[in-house]
């Protein structure tokens, strides 16, 4: 595997080595001793899957007691991934990365505990799967805005389209109201 530098040193892209032929292909999407070495030493407790139509907008999530790290990918379609750094003490604290993965490119996305997560769906359909760090407790998740001015994020949205949101997400907290790490 591979693993391409972001904005953010601790968000890391990985591209997965994929073997393929006229069957198909195979790729493996977790090692535990090979992420290991490249600095993802990560026990993972649930896995989830989600579906999405095109110009769904879902984000920006975090918990914040028992936050969550998140290896993520696309295995249908094709989705702008957006991770936000929340920790008070961090360099980057307040920046985010935007990534696109896809089922054409495989790429996967780490998102360590710490940030919160959103992702658009570029494509018609995007089916998204991630591996996730702590188990999910409603009690502790946040939600920030999408649209945050402060935040900034350029949501490759089509002109004159607007996402199509939950009310959690179109009703989150601006950046400045948001609990922190």
């Amino acid at each position: 595997m591979e693993v391409i530098s972001t904005r953010i040193t601790d968000v890391k892209l990985i591209k997965p080595r994929v073997f393929g032929d006229a069957r198909g292909f195979f790729m493996e999407t977790w090692n535990a001793r090979g992420f290991a070495e490249v600095g993802i030493d990560a026990t993972f407790v649930q896995d989830n899957h989600s579906r999405s139509v095109k110009h769904t907008l879902r984000g920006l999530h975090y918990q914040i007691k028992q936050p969550q790290g998140k290896l993520v990918r696309v295995t249908r379609g094709e989705v702008f991934d957006v991770a936000v750094d929340l920790r008070n003490n961090s360099p980057t604290f307040g920046q985010w990365v935007g990534e696109v993965l896809s089922e054409a490119n495989q790429y996967q996305l780490w998102v360590p505990p710490g940030f919160a997560h959103g992702f658009l769906v570029l494509s018609e359909v995007a089916d998204f799967q991630y591996k996730c760090t702590d188990f999910y407790d409603p009690k502790h998740e946040r939600t920030i805005k999408w649209s945050d001015k402060t935040l900034d994020i350029k949501w490759p949205l089509q002109e004159g389209t607007d996402p199509l949101t939950s009310d959690k997400d179109e009703n989150g907290l601006a950046f400045v109201e948001a609990d922190f790490y």
